[in-house]
């Protein structure tokens, strides 16, 4: 199999490795190139000479090259997987500081005191566009992989401005399912289910289990079992307290980034203030301090992979599945292997009653040579679509315009969207000291 994949932001080594893993699991796609692009040359090294060494000691025919040339990662390409981080953690955290400043917290705060906040996705939005014009140009027949945040708003404005072109966004939020499957003791290889929503907002509607409905199980381990689970569980808990507090109030269950610190910590009723949260087990600010732990841990581990040689990363890395679904993509759709995967695209089939067709959701879709096929699902109950429409497409529709038109205007706008907002000299007030910050200069010239 001849097929370039081209990784863009191809640096995080841990990424890289485990999709090349997943790459040698594949024998319809030995002999497959690989681009690794990224700007930044040492981790770039770091990653390219990892993945070569892993792919020699698993005997696997990958031709890996690597470029700090986007365009030239990008010529002959047949799948582009995007997955960079323009600003990195540092403007994330600075900027929160602002906000928590001029008195916004987590809780329901997707545009501000979140990894997809506003001034974050400036850039994104900016090197995403960039990226598919760029594709449009030089492989105008590759699939975009969109795996880098924010999948939601992003994949609304370039499927909207770009129909021509072949995106996808994925997510293994929905993933979150297993973890369920697990706790009720579940065979998960033997489950199938319906999680329909829009990215980091999904909730599972349907499970079986050998052809059993699944779900009566959910209630009697919440009955049984939740309470013991509760005493020894992390805090923000994909299973905690507020996850079947959810569940009871909507009788679907929320899954995966739905409604902890990854996905906004919505809705915001839960973290209105330390002892709300402490009753819930909710603690936002240490989930992302242990997720910024955990990233730098990887990080100074991939350096030593890549520095020490006498490692062998078949036992720090066995060759067993990601799990993840981008390999698995590429196959179904150069093989002409059909299967279904949850993935993010607009709901032009009407995939989720409710939400406007040039919106993104997350649904099942067949993936074959045929491309992405959505299908359609039973929906969400009334009130889920309610918030969807309030608390994700309202804001998004106002950012993408401000993004579109460079209007500041429309920024204090999305900023008075959020539940934290008391007033527009507040929000006006965070908006000009997160524009004044020096790297923003760029972005505060785009918003005039």
């Amino acid at each position: 199999m001849n097929t370039k994949i081209s990784i863009i932001g191809a640096g995080s080594a841990v990424f890289s490795l485990g999709m090349i893993r997943d790459l040698c699991l594949t024998p319809s796609l030995a002999g497959s190139r690989v681009s690794f692009m990224d700007i930044n040359e040492a981790r770039l090294n770091a990653a390219h000479s990892v993945c070569t060494r892993y792919a020699a000691e698993i005997g696997i025919d990958l031709e890996l090259t690597k470029t700090m040339d986007r365009r030239e990662s990008l010529e002959g390409a047949d799948f582009v997987i995007n997955t960079a981080l323009v600003s990195g953690h540092r403007g994330w955290r600075e900027g929160w500081e602002i906000a928590k400043k001029h008195g916004y917290r987590f809780g329901g705060s997707y545009h501000i005191v979140h990894d997809e906040a506003f001034w974050t996705n400036y850039y994104q939005f900016c090197l995403f566009e960039s990226v598919t014009q760029d594709m449009l140009e030089i492989c105008p027949d590759a699939w975009q992989l969109l795996v880098a945040n924010p999948v939601l708003a992003a994949t609304t404005y370039l499927g909207r401005k770009y129909p021509e072109h072949k995106l996808v966004g994925l997510c293994h939020g929905y993933r979150g399912v297993y973890r369920l499957a697990n706790a009720l003791g579940l065979d998960r290889d033997k489950i199938t289910f319906e999680v329909p929503g829009v990215n980091h907002f999904l909730w599972l509607t349907q499970m079986y289990h050998k052809g059993e409905d699944a779900m009566p199980l959910i209630d009697r381990w919440i009955e049984e079992e939740a309470p013991a689970y509760w005493e020894t569980c992390d805090f923000s808990d994909s299973l905690g307290p507020k996850a079947i507090d959810l569940y009871k109030r909507f009788r679907v269950f929320p899954i995966g980034d739905t409604g902890s610190p990854g996905g906004g910590t919505w809705p915001w009723w839960y973290h209105v203030d330390d002892a709300t949260e402490k009753r819930w087990n909710e603690d936002p600010t240490e989930w992302f301090e242990g997720y910024f732990r955990s990233t730098a841990a990887r990080v100074a581990r991939s350096a030593q992979l890549a520095s020490d040689e006498t490692i062998n990363l078949l036992e720090e890395f066995p060759p067993v599945s990601s799990g993840e679904s981008m390999v698995g993509i590429i196959e179904s759709i150069a093989c002409d292997v059909p299967r279904v995967y949850i993935v993010n695209i607009l709901n032009t089939g009407n995939f989720i009653p409710g939400v406007p067709q040039d919106f993104q959701v997350e649904v099942p879709a067949l993936v074959s040579k045929r491309g992405i096929q959505g299908i359609q699902t039973n929906g969400l109950p009334r009130e889920l679509i309610a918030y969807i429409l309030h608390d994700r497409i309202a804001p998004v529709e106002l950012e993408l315009e401000a993004y579109e038109r460079g209007s500041k205007e429309l920024l204090v706008q999305l900023i008075m969207t959020d539940h934290w907002t008391r007033s527009e000299e507040q929000a006006r007030a965070m908006l000009d000291d997160i524009l004044a910050l020096p790297y923003h200069e760029e972005m505060a010239k785009h918003y005039r």
